[in-house]
């Protein structure tokens, strides 16, 4: 019998040992969490160093703006709020018209603030928004990917690839105010929830999830991509025979309580229950109510009354499932699938029947250097961790296949939904690396434990050659094989290079790609200085201060929602794009000529015109580049007054110089951005710097617009509609009284490249 000498630990001191390594492995974790977050935020302030704390893109103005009513008037107030200064003469129910989860968690934070004696102002809360909420959406990261594996150094790298992935910053930088600044959180962290409800058959945590769910309802309208994958992970399980009584009560859970809570938010309503979007997830409830009973009657039943039942009953059952699904779809109490939902499967649909969505660009089809752009080295990765999910195909793993799967496919359709792919893609490729880094850089080498490969291994070992000394070289040498110290240093070298060079590429990219506001321009002066181009502000400033609060301002949908932020002026139509028809009418407006334009207008009480025109510097986004868009959105409710085909010469060509079609020059939008534009050049030198072609001699005429504005780099023109009496003057009086007018305001010419008209 063996005597413990006096050297020996106690077995208290040894678990004490124990338990202070393990806290202070936790303590690490921790300190490294913060750290990823700390670089997640620190990633998306480029905008606000290099530029200034101010709200981006044109949605989160419309956003801001919602917010700043909330914070003033009250959530009741806001709720209840319908804007008559948009969409002229309509208005907008906007508090049943939108989400708002984002409003509500930016007024939270601002009078938690407030109650703690913090001074601090709604708009930074708002610009700050995103990047704080991604230190968050990395933690939810690390939770999803450790309920995944039990390595929790997959964790961590899950979460800082989730902290700089440019598929993610590109719609959370700070001043990018939109609803994606906290639903992706709350998409990774349901996630999280509904992995841990089925794993532990909790109805707490299903509960949790359903909570969670109907924040994301209430914040984003990409919910239904959690409604439709958490249906169609569990129809896989029942699929490959892993029914469970932990997947019964997680689902129900989660669908009851969170059909219930997204039933509470106003523009969500009753569709949970009426469109077919949610029939999936309905459906799958049903089907496991299902699964469930005859699970019950099985153990009452022998063999082969049970066999007769199934077939019986499962056929019954689906039959008349499916009868009632089609009648009451036909009879209209179930809605259709939506258009969006179309282009999903169809990426001509939208061009063909829905020009409105086809003509914005992040609903595109995605290019395949895009995926290299916003991910980079994660993209072959990605696929090396859902190969290891298959190697121990538990039921989180099966999610991981389902979720890469139709992920991957409607970022590839949508440019928009890389954003739903980036999640998993950070889970997998860290799971991948991980699995990568923790063989190679182990000081222990993997053992060999099936019998066949070990007499593989010791014939191979008898097979050694010589080497350049003349003698015998083991194959269990420490310097020789796939596990040895060459090998380690070598992969462990390459993987470490390979995550610099992907932490410069996201630095790189976020910087330079995703950090410009687009209401503020940049550019490089030919000594290497930025230049900055602050048209839009301009333009607004002026709007705000020279016209009257109830000036009426015609312009393409995409910037009424800046006007209402900034100017503050009421709009025809915004970003909302709830009523095609209008919008159609604001593009036959552009398309038309003066004498079919001008009635349109002074039927909406228009009093000023804004269009975008960047031929002065070479700017691709302006108006005459949309031209197109607002063409055939006007032809599919007019198709006998506005033709397409009309604005392209016989060759197909669309031209803007003087082979342009007569129905392209007569256009109010080519008369208003052309207006008094060859001024600026010497005689026959006018040329348009973004469609790289000159234009004729002499600019356009206009009858029913006086210029009232135009920026010092002519991107933004404002026009001022004229009155009936000054419409009613003949032209010669009219291009008479033009020339002296502009020829008196030629002197507030500040450059060749400036002209600003008061």
């Amino acid at each position: 019998m063996a005597v413990a000498s006096a050297s020996d630990p106690s077995p208290m001191q040894v678990l004490a040992d124990f338990g202070k390594s393990k806290s202070l492995r936790t303590l690490l974790r921790v300190l490294i969490l913060c750290f990823i977050a700390g670089a997640a935020v620190s990633s998306r302030l480029f905008s606000v160093i290099r530029f200034e704390s101010i709200i981006h893109e044109f949605d989160p103005w419309f956003n801001f703006r919602a917010t700043k009513y909330l914070i003033a008037n009250g959530f009741y107030d806001f709720w209840d709020w319908f804007d008559d200064r948009t969409w002229h003469p309509l208005g907008r129910v906007t508090g049943g018209t939108l989400y708002p989860g984002l409003m509500v968690t930016s007024g939270a934070i601002y009078h938690a603030l407030r109650a703690l004696t913090i001074p601090v102002d709604i708009r930074n809360i708002c610009v700050l928004l995103a990047p704080a909420f991604s230190g968050l959406t990395a933690f939810a990261a690390y939770l999803l990917t450790n309920e995944m594996t039990t390595n929790t150094s997959a964790g961590l790298l899950a979460a800082a690839f989730m902290g700089i992935t440019p598929g993610y910053i590109s719609r959370s930088v700070a001043g990018s105010y939109d609803n994606e600044a906290i639903a992706i959180f709350l998409l990774v962290f349901t996630f999280y929830l509904w992995i841990k409800a089925l794993k532990l058959g909790s109805v707490l945590w299903g509960a949790l999830c359903a909570l969670f769910y109907g924040y994301m309802v209430a914040s984003w309208g990409g919910y239904a991509f959690i409604t439709c994958l958490v249906p169609l992970h569990s129809f896989v399980l029942i699929c490959m025979g892993r029914y469970s009584t932990r997947l019964y009560v997680s689902y129900t859970t989660w669908y009851a309580l969170g059909t219930l809570a997204s039933m509470q938010i106003p523009f969500v309503g009753f569709l949970p229950v009426r469109t077919s979007e949610h029939m999936p997830a309905l459906g799958i409830f049903g089907f496991l109510q299902l699964v469930a009973f005859i699970y019950y009657i099985r153990s009452a039943l022998s063999g082969a009354q049970f066999k007769a039942f199934l077939f019986v009953g499962l056929g019954a059952v689906f039959g008349l499932a499916l009868l009632a699904l089609v009648a009451m779809t036909s009879a209209g109490y179930i809605a259709p699938w939506s258009g969006r939902f179309y282009s999903l499967w169809d990426t001509g649909y939208a061009k063909i029947h829905i020009p409105i969505i086809a003509s914005v660009s992040e609903h595109q089809p995605t290019a395949w250097p895009a995926f290299f752009f916003d991910l980079n080295m994660l993209i072959w990765l990605f696929p090396a961790g859902v190969y290891l999910c298959f190697q121990d195909l538990k039921d989180e793993h099966v999610f991981v296949v389902v979720y890469a799967l139709f992920g991957s496919y409607f970022a590839g359709v949508m440019v928009r939904l890389m954003l739903t792919l980036t999640p998993i893609v950070c889970v997998a490729a860290a799971m991948a690396s991980s699995q990568l880094l923790s063989t190679f850089l182990s000081v222990k080498s993997p053992k060999v434990k099936d019998p066949a490969q070990e007499d593989v291994t010791d014939s191979l070992s008898k097979k050694t050659k010589q080497n350049a000394g003349g003698s015998l070289r083991s194959a269990n040498s420490p310097y020789v094989g796939v596990y040895s110290f060459l090998s380690k240093g070598l992969v462990s070298g390459i993987m470490t290079i390979y995550l610099l060079l992907f932490v410069l590429h996201c630095t790189w990219v976020t910087s330079n790609a995703y950090s410009s506001p687009s209401v503020v321009l940049a550019s490089r002066m030919p000594d290497g200085s930025q230049h900055i181009i602050d048209d839009y502000r301009e333009a607004y400033q002026w709007l705000r201060q020279n016209t009257k609060e109830d000036a009426k301002i015609m312009s393409w949908w995409d910037y009424g929602y800046q006007i209402g932020g900034m100017a503050d002026r009421p709009t025809l139509v915004d970003n909302n794009t709830w009523n095609n028809t209008h919008i159609a009418t604001v593009g036959k407006a552009m398309s038309s000529s003066e004498e079919v334009s001008y009635p349109i207008m002074r039927q909406h009480e228009v009093d000023y015109v804004l269009v975008v025109f960047g031929g002065l510097l070479g700017y691709s986004g302006d108006d005459i580049n949309k031209f197109l868009w607002m063409v055939r959105i006007a032809e599919g409710i007019w198709p006998d007054e506005v033709s397409e085909r009309k604005f392209f010469t016989p060759r197909g060509e669309y031209r803007v110089d003087g082979e342009a079609t007569e129905t392209m020059k007569n256009s109010l939008m080519y008369k208003m951005s052309y207006y008094n534009y060859h001024t600026l050049f010497p005689p026959g030198q006018a040329q348009d710097r973004v469609r790289g072609v000159r234009l004729p001699d002499t600019g356009p005429v206009l009858n029913t617009l006086d210029e009232a504005f135009t920026s010092e780099n002519w991107i933004i023109r404002i026009y001022k509609v004229k009155d009936l009496d000054n419409v009613g003057r003949d032209h010669a009086a009219a291009a008479s009284f033009d020339r002296g007018h502009k020829k008196k305001k030629a002197t507030k010419k500040r450059g060749p490249r400036a002209l600003r008209v008061d």
